[in-house]
This record gives structure tokens, sequence and C-alpha cells, in this order.
């Protein structure tokens, strides 16, 4: 790897169990890259955010990449992240955590570790952008998502997008759906995914970081993110 320090960038939480979800993940990172430094920012919530750490890391390597730890592009991604790097000579970004199959196979081996009945419905539940972009890669997951159900899967989510994930599976319901499950597409837990407990599903996933099998999958990705780019 051409780079020697590496910023992984969340969103951030006001949740506890959300907040160390994502310091479990850096840690694993910086497990599995004993010679580089690793460090943990932030664009919204919380601090440090990623500006700032960009201006520590930075009076001690000269390369640094930043990975996004964020499941599509958006406003973070394209704006917050991107004038963070703009302003810091000798850093990069590479793409964000989503969206990538392996995602979508963590998904499906969760509903399939449910026992989730052949034929159920699947309601994708991502959090809300206001760029069409974000929707794009949402609704890719989706499509990968869904080569691996017997079921329909149609994207919902869980707040400032359309539509809602409680109208998804209502309107499964009303499709004839004896079954609707919701897979959670979101990174740790907190208010977001708190809410998808209300939306009348049978089911809701755990988000993506929480235990084992979701903590060694994003690795994965996010070594691949460090190695193709």
């Amino acid at each position: 790897m051409e780079h020697t320090a590496v910023v992984l960038v969340a969103h951030g939480t006001r949740d506890e169990r959300g907040a160390e979800t994502v310091r479990s993940l850096a840690r694993r990172v910086a497990e599995a890259l004993p010679g580089q430094e690793v460090a943990l920012a932030y664009v919204d919530v919380q601090e440090p955010f990623v500006g700032a750490v960009l201006d520590d890391i930075m009076t001690r390597h000269t390369s640094v990449v930043v990975v996004p730890l964020l499941l599509s592009r958006g406003f973070h991604v394209d704006v917050d992240i991107a004038d963070a790097v703009a302003g810091h000579p000798g850093s990069r970004a590479v793409p964000p955590l989503g969206p990538d199959p392996l995602l979508a196979e963590l998904l499906a081996e969760r509903l399939r570790a449910a026992k989730v009945p052949e034929g159920a419905h699947v309601v994708l539940a991502a959090a809300g952008s206001s760029r069409p972009v974000a929707a794009d890669d949402v609704e890719t997951v989706a499509l990968q998502l869904g080569q691996l159900c017997d079921g329909p899967v149609m994207v919902a989510y869980a707040a400032g997008t359309q539509p809602t994930v409680a109208d998804a599976v209502a309107a499964a319901r009303s499709a004839g759906a004896e079954h609707v499950m919701v897979a959670a597409y979101l990174l740790a837990e907190g208010f977001f995914h708190d809410r998808l407990s209300d939306a009348g599903a049978d089911l809701v996933t755990a988000p993506l970081a929480a235990g084992d099998d979701g903590q060694d999958a994003l690795l994965e990705v996010i070594l691949a993110r460090l190695t193709q780019h």
C-alpha cells in the first residue's frame, strides 16, 4: 500500500451503542493494518471531525487515505469528506462502503439465519438522502440482495426520503404478503435503527456492523477499498 496512514470517517451518533460499534470496527481495521496509523473521524454529531483529524495526522504522514464508513454516496461523501481531502494535499478518499456485493451477502445471510420463510417480502431499509446518487446506490444493493432472496425486495428509508419503511411494509401487506422482513442497511445502532422496530414488520435485522459476522464483512470491504483504489 502506498499510503502510510488511514482515516476512517463515520457519520457520528449520540447513541453509545452505535458509537462503540463503530469504534470496535475501527479497532478491527487497526489490528489488520499493524504497520499503519489508523484514526477515526466523523462528519456530524461527534468529534473529532475529519478536517481536524487530517490536520493532526498529516503532521506525521505525507500520504493518507480516507475511508468513508458510509453506505452510499451523498452530501457527506461528496461535500464534507471531499472538501476535507481537497484541503489536505497528500490525502485522498476512496469510495464509501456501499454498494458492495459483500454487504448484500451479509444481509442475505442475516435473513437466512433468522429463518425467513421462503417468498417473504424484504424491505431494504436505508438512511435517507437528498441526493439522487445515494438512492441509486441503495437500489444497486436492492438488486444484489434480490438475486440472493426468494421473494421480492423493495427499498425504503428510515428518514428524509420516500417511501418510509412503515409505508413499504404496509404496501407489502396490502399486496398480500404474509411475511415482511426489514433488512437494515444501516451501519450501527442508533435513532434510525430503533425506528425500524415500529414499522410493523415481522423481523428487523441487526445493523451491518453489529456482531462478528458484520465486522468481518465490513473489514473485508474496507481492506478491498484500500487495495483497489
